[in-house]
């Protein structure tokens, strides 16, 4: 069994997907193993978009994310980080099908509902960023 972190970010959080979203990775077999409401900070929010914080659009990213509160998760199943990103949709929600999870309820590239590891490395290194280990129960 794997595990991969989830940010249900500020669009899911105020348009009241919350809850459509989280049955979906229910639905779908995956079990919840960690989660808590967070307001993103700066100096986290830099962290785990360190790959794109030099760029231009940054800023834009910074004032989204810290909008609201957000949740984040850690999910388990098997192949877990692939099968998200299959359940999620492209990350761009123009882009997505409908009946993924973007497709359904995100706007574009930014506004996409939510955020999930892109490999069992970065999720591993994303859940400890969020997670104390004692906090992951499985």
């Amino acid at each position: 069994m794997n595990k991969t972190l989830i940010i249900l970010k500020p669009d899911c959080m105020k348009n009241g997907h919350v809850g459509h979203v989280l049955s979906r990775f229910e639905e779908a077999g995956f079990s919840i193993v960690a989660s808590k409401l967070i307001q993103m900070d700066p100096d986290t929010l830099r962290d785990h978009y360190a790959h794109v914080a030099d760029k231009p659009f940054y800023p834009e990213i910074e004032e989204f994310m810290s909008a609201c509160p957000v949740m984040v998760l850690v999910l388990r199943g098997e192949s877990i980080v692939e099968k998200v990103r299959e359940l999620l949709g492209p990350t761009d929600s123009s882009k997505a099908e409908k009946g993924t999870i973007r497709g359904d309820y995100g706007t574009d590239m930014m506004i996409n509902v939510v955020h999930a590891s892109d490999s069992d490395e970065n999720a591993s290194i994303e859940i400890a960023r969020f997670f104390k280990p004692e906090e992951v129960l499985g």
